[in-house]
């Protein structure tokens, strides 16, 4: 291993700050910016070397690569991490303006909503993944949610509570079982983690993600979080009674004054049940 991938590790294991998921998230991208300095010429380096040199290069990269802008973001964020934990705060512009990043574009009226068959849920050996899977599809969960979800707690009859521990800012929520498909999943849930959660009693969470993410991958699956997107659409016409208009339903504009009373009642009624406090992140997922 070469010294600044064992060092940026040091310095992980030193400052756990945020969830496990988070912190496994910052390894990765931080053993990412290692190998990408060393593959950009950037040799001998050590986590307090860090300069704007080596931030310009590694943003440029990324540009170059055409990456998402969401991608981009989040990877801005770990740096300025990296460069906060060893007093290096000056080498990273405070805005991402500055690199020429563009502002992520949140609304757009394309569906990205992502569901799973049965072929593909059978090119999933671990059962658990697969359980994960089939509860995200149902229940618009995160992945993290799906991974930790214990139905021994979560199943309150007519709603299943997710716990703070288990959701993004750490807020209990309530999403409902309304049909005979969900409570079918809820029933296998059980059967398989009995009075447990949805990863082996041998597994912590972080390597049960790494199970997930080995075995979707392998099963060609990706953008899983289209789940949500798909669960959200499927809700709204269910609310409404048409289509949202990322899955081709009318604009927002085009509403009458009582259909965008009954729009604005269901999308905050899909945002809390998604976990989001802000009712206009609902258009990332329905379109405006």
């Amino acid at each position: 291993m070469r010294d600044l991938n064992y060092q940026l590790k040091q310095l992980c294991h030193r400052n756990r700050d945020g969830s496990y998921a988070t912190q496994a998230k910052r390894m990765d991208h931080l053993m990412l910016f290692a190998n990408q300095l060393y593959d950009l010429g950037f040799r001998g380096m050590k986590p307090r070397s860090l300069k704007q040199k080596h931030v310009d290069a590694l943003v440029k990269d990324w540009l170059r690569q055409e990456l998402a802008v969401g991608t981009i973001k989040n990877r801005m964020a770990v740096l300025r991490w990296w460069a906060e934990k060893t007093d290096r705060r000056n080498v990273v512009a405070g805005s991402n303006a500055y690199y020429g990043i563009p502002d992520r574009q949140f609304v757009t009226n394309t569906s990205k909503a992502k569901e799973v068959d049965t072929q593909d849920l059978e090119r999933i050996s671990d059962p658990y993944v697969r359980m994960s899977l089939e509860l995200q599809q149902a229940f618009g969960l995160r992945r993290e949610e799906a991974i930790k979800f214990s139905p021994s707690f979560a199943d309150r009859g007519d709603h299943i509570m997710l716990k703070s521990t288990w959701t993004k800012g750490g807020k209990e929520r309530e999403v409902p079982i309304r049909t005979d498909e969900q409570r079918e999943v809820l029933k296998r849930a059980h059967q398989l983690a009995s009075n447990g959660s949805l990863k082996p009693s041998e597994r912590n969470y972080v390597q049960q993600l790494r199970v997930y993410e080995r075995q979707t991958a392998n099963a060609g699956l990706s953008k899983l979080h289209g789940l949500r997107h798909a669960y959200a659409q499927a809700r709204y016409e269910e609310l409404t009674g048409w289509k949202a208009p990322a899955a081709g339903g009318p604009v927002s504009k085009a509403l009458s004054p009582g259909q965008k009373v009954m729009d604005r009642q269901a999308r905050r009624t899909i945002s809390q049940e998604l976990g989001h406090i802000r009712l206009q992140i609902s258009g990332v997922y329905l379109g405006n």
